[in-house]
């Protein structure tokens, strides 16, 4: 009877789920701005003063000081300066003077936003590598950075990354590029480049929510042919096709290097990309792909967990066992937007006609979730090898750090508990951003500890 009810009222999820995500952007600017334009009437209204004081405050990535820490975001994420300056992070930014938020690409692949993050930190033209442009059919070059972010990053100038969702792949993939050396030009990269990693609600393993909006469970990277993610598609390519400037300068999905405008690929070619034969979504270089958990096998079967890096992640979930039945474990702790996937990821079961993803797989492992990743990818690397790992229920009992081993929490939250909207998570938000910049400057080093910030030298 339960089973019943849970599938009868995820029926609603199919009109809700089409309008909501086409429009996520938009929704996370609205559960935002009642508290950004709160701030940005106490800005206007502060002296003069005090907006010179922050603008000290904010001490430069090139300065004299600890290696700075790295936000890096996830799906439909965005950077500092887009969507009106609001924070993705919520602002946790400022709980510490040496942090960077990169604005990368909010649908593509993993590849591509990271070599697109280590442009940010070194400057230069954003070089996607010949082969894998040329297989994908894409421009080999993007953005230009006059100026990198951090210029002198490198083995004796390592940096903390920070990776929400999506986005901890992301530092994954790119610290096995600088292990491989993959960037033309920079022939002294290692992956001691990355000094640690925290992971929060991190797609370590894919999700099986992204077969719910589209994708093939029988290949991990086909989309079905009526489903949330064509509708999806075929907005995200008359967006770009249409290219209005001022549009794109509050929000970018990062396709520019597929040259989708109308000035390059015209009405013609804009038929052939909505009929499925070019483009990111034709050739399978999107972020889709990536997440799921055939995709995410393929990227994992690529990176090492590396002895000389520390790593951290935050596994969430709302979701909790009644009667053997994973059900959401809360009514209203779970944002609107995102009580109906929980419903459904909890009842999820891998389709009779396909095959597993791989061996051992079991549907009742990947229930308990958080509205958009399994609870299981998101403690540590699993598949196609399970990395070595350590449940923390104490943070003292992991004192002093090992380097080469992930450290993981499993919390009571939803997957945008700690972004987006600060009022939500409550104290909770302070103290996990707290305990991550805490971890970052006062445990996770190589030699001796770093200065700290505000810290006198002596």
């Amino acid at each position: 009877m339960i089973r019943w009810w849970i599938w009868a009222f995820s029926l609603s999820e199919l009109f809700v789920s089409s309008v909501v995500h086409m429009l996520y952007g938009l929704y996370i600017f609205s559960t935002a701005v009642a508290s950004d334009m709160s701030q940005a009437l106490n800005t206007c209204f502060r002296p003069k003063t005090n907006v010179v004081v922050n603008e000290v405050q904010c001490m430069g990535p090139n300065s004299d000081g600890p290696p700075p820490i790295v936000l890096v975001h996830g799906i439909f994420g965005f950077g500092k300066g887009r969507l009106g300056g609001l924070s993705y992070f919520a602002g946790a930014e400022k709980k510490d003077e040496r942090v960077l938020i990169p604005d990368l690409g909010s649908l593509t692949s993993i590849h591509d936003r990271a070599r697109e993050l280590f442009y940010y930190l070194k400057g230069g033209w954003v070089d996607y590598g010949e082969e894998h442009s040329s297989t994908y059919g894409h421009s080999q070059f993007g953005k230009m950075y006059e100026q990198g972010h951090y210029p002198e990053w490198d083995e004796h100038h390592p940096i903390h990354f920070v990776g929400h969702s999506a986005g901890a792949q992301v530092v994954r993939l790119l610290q096995q590029m600088l292990a491989d050396k993959s960037f033309n030009g920079y022939d002294d990269t290692s992956e001691n480049w990355v000094l640690s990693l925290t992971s929060l609600s991190g797609a370590l393993n894919g999700t099986t929510r992204t077969y719910l909006d589209g994708m093939q469970p029988n290949d991990g990277s086909s989309m079905k042919p009526m489903c949330l993610l064509q509708l999806c598609r075929l907005g995200v390519i008359m967006y770009d096709w249409l290219d209005l400037a001022w549009l794109k300068n509050y929000y970018n999905f990062g396709f520019d290097h597929f040259n989708l405008t109308w000035r390059k690929m015209g009405l013609l070619g804009l038929v052939d990309c909505l009929l499925g034969n070019v483009g990111p979504f034709a050739s399978g270089d999107w972020i889709l792909p990536d997440l799921t958990i055939q995709g995410s096998m393929q990227i994992n079967s690529k990176i090492n967990t590396f002895p000389h890096t520390f790593y951290f992640s935050y596994a969430t979930k709302q979701t909790r066992s009644v009667m053997g039945i994973t059900v959401p474990s809360s009514l209203f702790g779970i944002h609107p937007l995102l009580f109906i996937r929980v419903l459904q990821m909890s009842q999820w079961r891998y389709p009779s006609d396909a095959l597993p993803p791989f061996k051992g797989y079991r549907d009742e492992d990947w229930h308990d979730n958080d509205g958009a990743l399994n609870m299981i990818s998101m403690t540590h690397p699993r598949i196609p090898v399970e990395h070595p790992s350590h449940l923390v229920v104490d943070d003292s009992e992991c004192q002093p750090l090992q380097p080469g081993l992930w450290y993981y929490k499993i919390m009571e939250a939803d997957h945008i508990f700690f972004i987006v909207n600060r009022e939500r998570a409550g104290v909770q938000f302070d103290i996990v951003y707290d305990s991550i910049f805490q971890r970052c400057r006062k445990h996770a080093f190589r030699t001796t500890p770093p200065t700290l910030p505000n810290q006198s030298k002596q």
